[in-house]
């Protein structure tokens, strides 16, 4: 199920002393945690003041994830308090008496950290490297936030801006702003009608003391749900959470339960929206229970069998056949009955009331005959697919456990996947022919139509006798303790090299659900024999994987859903990339599946015109989409190399005519020509055989040479005057800022540690750097701000980028911003605090990286690219610590001229008056 939810990073109180804690452990120690209950390896606890606590060992992820959640979201919020949960969300990162700076400690430890609010629910999480100290502090700092929060004036109006700035990002879409208007007109008395992010008045004027009350009132220990995952002592973990959240007094008042219910709808409602944009679309919602309701996973089906791409019933009908360029499609579960939701973003010079001419016959089809069997089929392997990954990655499932027990309780996730299991043909034509009558719909179109009729939706019985004793069944394989330093990968790493030249790197391990992540690079061509190439090669890989000699796409596609695979192609000028994520048992024959792509695609000429049609339209939609327009623009000035250089950028419309003459031909000569596997280097990482997956590679690269010579294409870093370019486009609530030079040098060169650490404290962070901490936190001036430092792997060529998206109105405030805190930096250099803070910051976060596997198959390629191992990591985290203050800011400035900037800011600026 899709769900959509606004969160405090992009890309981002009423005072209780902490003293009330220890207070009540001086009265009496709370009792022990209560167990409740253990499902599938999740087990419930129960805390004395009403707390439920769900604790989730994964001792393969040396990580840990702490998520609290709060059963309060926009469906609570009453007459003038539309985005208050969301706009409190952002408050308890603005510290409390204890955590005076939360996102520079959550930053300094390493952790990939966020906050979301949605209908139901509000949560904050964090992931961290898994030590008992790091688990403290998450816990310490979860509890201390939840009821010790500053909740300032000033901190408001500042803050006020940014949320601000994040709805008028929203507002630049046409499409959300469709669908916005669609579930407004959808829902006309329930509060899932109004957007999570709130109305503008509301955010602008909420009152702080109404925000505070708003505080006290939800955030409690009877209120939330704590989730701790990964790597951890339970014994400790609950000694911890006792603790600090144990000793938190149970509140005297007893919260109200929500009780407005939408009324059946009694016709087809249908509006009509007139803003500027490139592409049209037409959004339509049927209303369906809610989550807990026994159709959910039927509905689920259905969804994914009408605009699956490209076996859906609705992308037949209108994507394949060029009316339109996407459809799209989601299931709202709630806590309430919900909707089902579709989108199709149509081609230009289509009718859109004939487009949904089609759409509503396609789906009466659906109501009258039902969906195949193979396509209901093929819809649960690819629902199931999605259920086991997550279920693979304890992070992932920590956070995912906010949705289930905001629908009402974590275990649905259970009864869903095993409702899943059993969805028929039969299940899905009847929730079909229930919910998606004309009557029941709501429909966002550009021009009007009619209809009427009655839908009741069914409501929701006692979850808690629906579900019983429900025991749930064995968990899936569990994996090693896996130290993820540099010295044990390369420790544990076999490096070999195929006899055709290609080169692997092997790292077998045990993990969660015995899974697999390989990555994949092959090289061909050069600088001088790909002239003229750049969109073909871009094309090719994508292409390839739409049919061989003896599949077709859709048979590519089911058979990866059935062996729980996922298996990506993309490329770049002289590349192409492949990604394999599956389980041990599944990776053999998914090796067959990709050597049939790579060694016998046809290029089939009827997928290539819909992806050139889908191109079209992305590329349309960019030429009023100020953050896109800005950044191309930054990166063709960067890059001043002659129109048939591969490294060549060109404009949209010139991109758009490269698209429209891309020939079958052309990627046909390019394949036969230029690829083939003499170089390239290879990455498998998790629970496999090394001498079985190095003998199957062999087989699936043997014997391909490319015709052509090979030269890796350089990067090289350009010394271009200074320049500030401004791009007007109309009707845009937000504006964007970009940024960016050029130096020479590489992730070797002797002042890349230190200009890393200086970078870091320049914009790592919208919330805790330079940048974040004026433009975003004490201005209030943009939603997200930063900066970052790239070096290339072997080439000269390294780069800054800075950005900011603000209100167009205080683009100008912005830009003076960034000047400013660039000329401190290099004037003034940088705290000791800071310095330390961000290497810190940058080590844990290399950490963290390593703990994903498929992040550690990227790095195991680039070191064989690179001809290094991880040595090269241990050395670089030495540097790291060794960086001075004034060797920071001594790279910064011998490598950053701010006068030397190539600046771009886009959208409905001041100068267009």
């Amino acid at each position: 199920m899709n769900r959509q939810k606004w969160s405090l990073i992009a890309g981002v109180f009423l005072v209780m002393s902490f003293a009330s804690h220890t207070s009540l452990s001086a009265a009496g120690d709370p009792a022990p945690p209560e167990k409740i209950r253990t499902v599938e390896g999740i087990t419930e606890y129960s805390l004395e003041n009403g707390m439920k606590v769900l604790l989730f060992p994964d001792a393969s992820s040396p990580k840990v994830t702490v998520n609290l959640t709060l059963l309060v979201g926009s469906r609570h919020e009453g007459y003038g308090e539309t985005g208050m949960a969301h706009l409190l969300e952002h408050m308890l990162f603005k510290g409390t008496p204890t955590h005076q700076n939360i996102p520079k400690d959550l930053q300094s430890r390493g952790a990939q950290f966020n906050g979301t609010t949605w209908y139901d629910r509000t949560n904050y999480y964090e992931t961290l490297p898994a030590s008992e100290d790091n688990l403290e502090f998450a816990l310490k700092m979860e509890a201390d936030r939840m009821m010790n929060s500053y909740v300032k004036a000033e901190d408001l109006a500042s803050e006020m801006t940014v949320v601000r700035n994040e709805f008028e990002r929203g507002e630049n879409s046409p499409s959300r702003m469709l669908m916005q208007k669609v579930m407004a007109s959808a829902f006309e008395w329930h509060n899932y009608g109004k957007s999570t992010i709130g109305n503008r008045a509301d955010i602008e004027r909420v009152p702080v003391d109404r925000l505070k009350k708003f505080y006290k009132k939800y955030y409690q220990p009877d209120n939330a749900v704590l989730i701790v995952a990964g790597k951890f002592d339970q014994a400790e973990a609950l000694k911890l959470i006792n603790q600090y959240f144990g000793t938190i007094p149970r509140p005297e008042r007893k919260l109200d339960k929500t009780y407005t219910e939408e009324p059946a709808q009694e016709g087809e409602r249908i509006l009509t929206l007139r803003r500027i944009g490139e592409v049209p679309s037409v959004g339509v919602v049927y209303h369906i229970p809610a989550a807990a309701h026994k159709d959910m996973a039927a509905l689920d089906v259905l969804e994914s069998t009408l605009t699956d791409d490209p076996s859906g019933v609705l992308y037949q009908a209108l994507v394949k056949t060029k009316k339109a360029s996407s459809v799209s499609g989601s299931i709202f579960a709630l806590h309430d009955p919900g909707v089902l939701r579709l989108m199709v973003e149509i081609v230009k010079g289509n009718d859109p009331q004939v487009i949904l001419g089609i759409l509503f016959d396609t789906l009466q089809e659906v109501r009258d005959k039902g969906i195949s069997a193979e396509n209901v089929a093929r819809a649960k392997e690819k629902l199931l697919k999605q259920y086991e990954q997550a279920e693979n990655n304890s992070s992932r499932l920590a956070v995912e456990l906010s949705e289930w027990v905001a629908m009402g309780d974590w275990r649905l996730r259970f009864l869903y996947r095993d409702a899943l299991e059993k969805v028929t043909p039969e299940d899905v034509k009847r929730v079909a022919d229930e919910y998606l009558r004309a009557n029941n719909r709501t429909v966002g179109i550009f021009e009007p139509v009619k209809e009427s009729q009655k839908v009741a939706i069914p409501q929701v019985a006692d979850i808690e006798k629906m579900i019983g004793d429900y025991k749930g069944r064995e968990g899936v394989a569990m994996g090693e303790d896996f130290d993820v330093s540099p010295e044990n990968i390369d420790k544990r790493t076999t490096v070999k090299t195929l006899p055709g030249g290609v080169k692997v790197a092997l790292l077998a391990k045990k993990t969660r659900g015995e899974e697999v992540n390989l990555r994949m690079t092959l090289r061909y061509g050069s600088l001088e024999n790909l002239q003229g190439k750049r969109t073909a090669c871009e094309f090719l890989p994508v292409i390839m994987k739409r049919g061989t000699k003896n599949k077709t796409r859709q048979e590519i596609e089911d058979e990866l859903n059935k062996l729980r695979a996922q298996l990506s192609l993309s490329g770049s000028a002289g590349e192409v990339n492949v990604g394999i994520k599956t389980r041990k048992e599944s990776l053999g024959k998914v090796l067959e599946i990709l050597k049939e792509i790579l060694r016998e695609p046809t290029l089939p000429a009827s997928e290539l015109e819909l992806l050139k049609t889908q191109q079209i339209a992305m590329l349309e939609k960019q030429k009023t989409d100020p953050q896109s327009r800005a950044i191309l623009s930054v990166r063709r000035q960067l890059r001043p190399y002659s129109e048939q250089d591969p490294r060549y950028v060109p404009d949209i419309d010139q991109e758009i005519a490269r698209v429209k003459s891309l020939s079958q031909s052309d990627l046909q000569s390019l394949y036969e020509n230029y690829l083939g596997a003499s170089v390239g280097e290879i990455a498998v990482v998790g629970d496999f055989s090394e001498e079985e997956v190095y003998s199957q590679l062999g087989s699936v690269l043997e014997n391909w040479k490319s015709e052509a010579a090979y030269a890796h294409i350089p990067a090289e870093a350009h010394d271009i005057p200074g320049k500030l370019t401004e791009i007007i486009i109309p009707d845009k609530a937000n504006a964007f800022y970009f940024g960016g030079l050029t130096f020479p040098m590489n992730s070797t060169s002797p002042d890349y540690p230190d200009l890393i650490v200086a970078g870091s404290v320049l914009g790592s962070s919208g919330l805790s750097s330079r940048l974040g901490d004026r433009v975003r936190q004490k201005e209030g001036l943009a939603y997200g701000v930063g900066a970052f430092i790239h070096a290339d792997t072997i080439d000269m060529r390294g780069s800054i980028s800075l950005y900011a998206s603000c209100n167009p109105d205080n683009m100008e405030k912005v830009e003076t911003a960034i000047k400013e805190e660039l000329a401190l930096l290099i004037s003034k250099g940088i705290t000791k605090e800071e310095l330390a803070n961000a290497q810190k910051g940058y080590l844990e976060k290399q950490e963290v990286s390593r703990t994903s596997d498929a992040s550690l198959a990227s790095i195991l390629t680039t070191n064989l690219f690179a001809d290094r191992n991880m040595t090269y990591y241990s050395e670089l985290e030495q540097k790291i610590n060794a960086v001075t203050a004034d060797a920071a800011q001594q790279a910064f400035a011998k490598y950053i001229h701010p006068e030397n900037l190539i600046i771009v800011v886009s959208g409905s600026l001041k100068s267009q008056e």
